[in-house]
């Protein structure tokens, strides 16, 4: 009985979404329930992916990433698959009509991960198109509900936020990529250069991000807004203690939200929605 199946892989991926990312799951609670279960589905696709580059150290990464990348599109025509992740994944593609397009940009920049170690400027853009960009677009297909002119509207919008968090996760684990996977996204930076400086122009370029960004969550539809206000709050909040600490700090140690801090900016986050004070 495919329904039962079904039932399993969307549980699969819910199971993935809070095992590898509380704040990311309490966000998508705070999103309309008809929303929730196919942004579960995405998020599963996406960490599976960089699950595959970022930890399988003793396998074979790279005919790992293939083979996935050739089981995603298959599965997305067959609209079926024994993987439970891409069984959700192939579901909410071909629901929402998601671009095609956006996931062979997202399964790029994962290829990225396995040979590149330092970044142009334009591999740069190039990843963070891929590894983040495109992802906020898919979610925003979803939270439009086919409604192209809308899609469109708020596309650069949703581009620039999906770019400010990544920037941000980049800058929180700097040392962790470089010292683990021996990456430095930054173009042009190595880890001796990381001064107060150069540290001060990265916050600079992620703020015009985040201020693009909170212009297309004010147009998000109601049901959407919520949830992407809370990832939006939860972000702003981890790069303002970003911007607080030196950067050898940032250099040393990965800087964190506690859990119960967590907790009073997501209630924040709601009383300001329901007040209309974005």
């Amino acid at each position: 009985m495919k329904s039962l199946f079904d039932k399993v892989s969307h549980s699969t991926s819910k199971i993935v979404t809070r095992h590898y990312s509380t704040s990311f799951s309490l966000g998508i609670s705070f999103l309309h329930q008809s929303f929730r279960q196919p942004i579960y589905n995405i998020y599963g696709f996406v960490r599976l992916a960089d699950e595959i580059v970022d930890s399988f150290h003793d396998f074979d990464k790279a005919t790992m990433l293939e083979e996935f990348t050739k089981e995603t599109f298959l599965s997305i025509e067959r609209k079926i698959s024994t993987n439970p992740i891409l069984n959700s994944f192939q579901e909410v593609v071909n629901t929402y009509q998601i671009d095609h397009a956006l996931i062979a940009a997202f399964l790029r920049s994962m290829k990225m991960d396995l040979v590149k170690k330092e970044y142009t400027e334009e591999g740069y853009k190039e990843y963070i198109l891929g590894s983040a960009e495109v992802v906020g677009l898919m979610c925003l297909q979803v939270f439009t509900e086919g409604n192209r002119q809308v899609y469109e509207q708020l596309k650069p919008q949703a581009m620039s936020l999906g770019s400010a968090f990544q920037k941000i996760n980049f800058l929180r684990d700097l040392n962790a990529d470089f010292v683990g996977m021996g990456r430095m996204y930054f173009p042009g930076l190595n880890m001796e250069q990381l001064d107060e400086t150069v540290k001060a122009q990265i916050e600079e370029d992620i703020e015009k991000d985040f201020n693009d960004g909170l212009v297309g969550i004010k147009k998000l539809p109601k049901k959407a807004r919520l949830g992407v206000y809370v990832a939006y709050i939860y972000y702003r909040s981890l790069f303002n203690k970003i911007k607080s600490v030196k950067a050898h700090h940032i250099l040393q140690e990965r800087v964190r939200i506690p859990n119960p801090q967590k907790v009073m900016l997501f209630a924040g986050s709601y009383v300001r929605n329901s007040l209309n004070l974005l």
